[in-house]
């Protein structure tokens, strides 16, 4: 027998370069960002306002960060709004604001955000006590913002805190802060530092008690000054503001005082003309962060993070995970006992017959698996113990990602190893188009790219291209195997919907939630049924289409039929919603707010139009798909023309894109972009199709890169918004603060192999659900419905 050449150490280290390898990796480093956060907040502690009020950054947008947590922006309506509800609820919106005239300018702009035409509603005043104190009242919001002068912790300052201490109804929200004239009259030494020490003292009793009674008390530290624009008389330094800022916090530190110090930030990077006010970018940002302390916790602002409470955990989410755990145990049991017996058969001299045997994939191991990835999406995306930040959205921000995204696929091009290569939209094909798409849209996502219409309709016409590739493959698979069974059908379905299904029971989200998969199951639905009715499509053969051409007349009836179907739901959005909205299936359509809009939306939306018949993504990838088959039976399919055909199938596709593309940059708004998607968009799709094809060796050749992610498309899209985005895909989880850019390439790293694992488990748990035997598929069904109408009943679905 020969030896095989020992392995030199770099094989060995490109050996271990695997999926699974990277799977381990990524959760030691979960594991890793566990213990980091968990010593986070115990070192910091978990209340997310300390963040907001201590911390922060500008983004390249201009807009003011704070560490750890998202800022909602807060419109005028949202304020009012807000203030409206607390009002309704009996609770009466006090604000007090107490200092020189930089905490003046943060008031005047404060009441600015929350005040209307004061001449058309005479339930708005202001009050004039003695000057320059100032009280502005709202009755119909109960609102009451105070301004009183004080340039120095005096006499003034104390005494007003202790009438707050014995008032009957103190304010809801205390600012304070010491000035500018204060440091200006005196003298930076020791002695001045002492006093003011001294004289803060007295103010940590009346605070301590104020706090107890619900009153959060803010000291804002004083902002810094820009020397080069102040004038020549004016002595004051920022080291000088530094030191009695040091001194206020050495006292107040350990008081229930909130030191506010993220003004003084922003303030530092956007100073006034005169270097000693506040910028009105510093003064706009103030404001929303006192907005946001105030109103997030009782707004249901999915993009404001910062001082809210995450939702309680349900009763059903705690069955989930109890479950979930009684699988771990088990499959911990079983594994125990295994090994025991594994060393009792050694020790006995003699080994298990069958141990060197592939063991079959335990469904009970891949839950228990599952519901271990389950916990980390609910640690990330439904409890503060991760950060969260706003999108931040640039051109260099979605275009750097999208380039850098198409040059590795393009390095990572191969020859197709399938045996059907050479055919149009083979699976090499298909995969690295729906990797490729898939990938842009993550990047749209994350960068919040939406508000760029151009970029938007190109992410609309990727979404209406995974429909036509959808018809185009299910088609494609009835025409060749001519197999409409159940077991297909459940099949299909449990692989589009098991993880959304468990996401729904594990993060407390309705099935439209996740509103592409419920999309793609309907349309899959629809046209399942319209193909398993008689009459049938028998499997294709070399002759069946010869020896039975009424084969075409069974397709085209089922296809006008399908657009029938669904011209007539198009027609009266009311005959839609009295078919989606009807018991017990409503629960499938509508949204968290029991409302179905969104469904019509997403439904209407993704159809095709031309001429005067109305066609819908998924039916023109059937159509696309029969009429290609029929074309390539009688030798007329794309590729056959030769070198001059391919040059001009490539040159009328660039065209193609080329004219969608000019059509969305000259639309005006979102409304009418829509609108003229539901026409143009067969242009990129078949643009795309054509370019693709316009010749054997591109066909032949696809991005093994493309091809992978292409293979997880649907945890991708599932995923997305719990452990790579947040609050609802409406900010990014952050994992290392401070770090955007690496942040982004961890929590990448950590959701691309946690979405790979869960196809996994998918998989193995697909062949116990879904059983060969029909009888045994409705049998589980019916098991899953006898679990689901518990659920419904107290949902209110029946």
């Amino acid at each position: 027998m020969g030896s095989y050449p020992k392995k030199s150490s770099a094989e060995w280290f490109i050996d271990q370069i695997n999926v699974e390898n990277a799977k381990l990796l990524a959760f030691v480093l979960v594991l890793g960002f566990i213990g980091y956060h968990g010593i986070l907040h115990l070192r910091y502690g978990p209340d997310s306002c300390n963040w907001l009020l201590s911390s922060g950054r500008y983004k390249g947008d201009h807009e003011w960060q704070p560490y750890g947590c998202m800022l909602h922006k807060y419109s005028k309506t949202d304020a009012r709004r807000c203030l409206r509800y607390l009002a309704f609820w009996g609770k009466y919106n006090s604000f007090a604001f107490i200092g020189d005239s930089r905490l003046e300018q943060l008031y005047e702009y404060f009441i600015g955000v929350l005040k209307t035409r004061v001449d058309i509603d005479s339930s708005y005043s202001t009050k004039d006590h003695h000057m320059p104190n100032y009280t502005y009242v709202d009755n119909k919001l109960r609102l009451s913002v105070t301004f009183i002068w004080s340039d120095d912790v005096s006499r003034t300052m104390v005494e007003q805190f202790r009438t707050w201490q014995y008032s009957d109804s103190p304010p809801s929200v205390i600012v304070a802060s010491t000035g500018l004239q204060m440091i200006k009259n005196r003298n930076t030494t020791e002695q001045a530092l002492q006093e003011y020490k001294r004289n803060l003292t007295q103010l940590v009793q009346p605070i301590d008690a104020l706090a107890a009674r619900k009153t959060q008390v803010l000291w804002k530290l004083s902002e810094s000054v820009d020397t080069t624009k102040m004038k020549n008389d004016v002595k004051i330094t920022n080291s000088d503001i530094d030191a009695y800022n040091r001194a206020a916090v050495e006292i107040l530190q350990h008081s229930a005082t909130k030191l506010w110090n993220s003004p003084r930030l922003a303030a530092a990077a956007a100073s006034s003309s005169d270097g000693l006010s506040i910028s009105p970018t510093a003064l706009r940002h103030s404001a929303q962060i006192l907005l946001n302390m105030f109103c997030n916790d009782h707004m249901n602002f999915n993009d404001g993070t910062c001082c809210a409470q995450p939702e309680p955990c349900t009763q059903l989410q705690l069955l989930t995970f109890a479950l979930f755990l009684l699988c771990a145990v088990l499959t911990s049991i079983q594994y125990i006992w295994r090994w025991s017996q594994n060393i009792k058969q050694r020790i006995d001299g003699y080994s298990l017959v069958n141990q060197t045997a592939v063991e079959t994939p335990s469904a009970m191991a891949a839950l228990a698996k599952l519901g271990m990835i389950m916990a980390y999406f609910y640690l990330c995306d439904r409890t503060n113990f991760f950060m969260k930040e706003n999108k931040y959205y640039s051109e260099w921000s979605f275009w750097l990602p999208v380039g850098y995204v198409f040059a590795l696929g393009l390095f990572f091009t191969d020859e197709s190893r399938s045996s059907s290569h050479s055919r149009v939209l083979n699976r090499d094909q298909t995969n690295e188009w729906k990797g490729w798409m898939q990938l842009v849209i993550l990047v749209y996502q994350v960068t919040g790219a939406s508000k760029v219409l151009p970029i938007y309709m190109l992410v609309r016409a990727l979404v209406s291209s995974y429909l036509f590739l959808t018809g185009y493959g299910h088609f494609y698979y009835t025409w060749k195997t001519g197999d409409t069974g159940l077991v297909r059908y459940f099949r299909v379905i449990f692989r589009l919907n098991f993880l959304t299904v468990v996401l729904c029971l594990t993060m407390n989200r309705p099935y439209q939630f996740y509103s592409f998969i419920p999309l793609v199951s309907f349309w899959y639905t629809l046209m399942f049924v319209i193909f398993a009715l008689p009459p049938h499509i028998t499997p294709s053969s070399s002759h069946t289409m010869e020896t039975k051409p009424y084969q075409y007349l069974y397709i085209a009836i089922k296809v006008i039929g399908l657009l029938t179907i669904v011209t007539v739901l198009y027609m009266s959005e009311v005959f839609f919603q009295k078919i989606f909205v009807t018991r017990p299936w409503k629960a499938l359509f509508v949204n968290a707010d029991d409302d179905i809009h969104q469904w019509w939306l997403d439904w209407k939306q993704d159809r095709f139009s031309g001429a005067t018949v109305r066609r819908y993504s998924m039916t023109y990838g059937i159509m696309f798909a029969a009429a290609y088959l029929a074309a390539q039976r009688h030798g007329a399919a794309l590729g056959v023309a030769g070198v001059a055909g391919s040059a001009l199938r490539a040159l009328g596709a660039a065209g193609a894109l080329a004219a969608y593309g000019a059509l969305t940059l000259l639309c005006a708004d979102s409304s009418a972009c829509d609108e003229i998607h539901s026409y143009v968009s067969f242009l990129p799709v078949v643009g795309y199709v054509a370019l693709r094809n316009a010749s054997a060796s591109l066909r032949a050749r696809s991005s093994g890169l493309f091809r992978w992610f292409g293979s997880v498309t649907l945890e991708l899209f599932a995923s997305q918004s719990h452990i790579w985005l947040a609050a609802d895909t409406h900010g990014v989880l952050v994992l290392v603060p401070g770090a955007p850019v690496l942040n982004l390439m961890l929590t990448s790293y950590v959701f691309v192999f946690a979405a790979h694992e869960i196809r996994k488990l998918t998989a193995v748990v697909l062949p116990y659900a879904v059983p060969d035997d029909w009888r045994l598929v409705l049998r589980n069904f019916a098991i899953f419905l006898a679990v689901l109408v518990p659920i419904g009943i107290h949902d209110g679905m029946f």
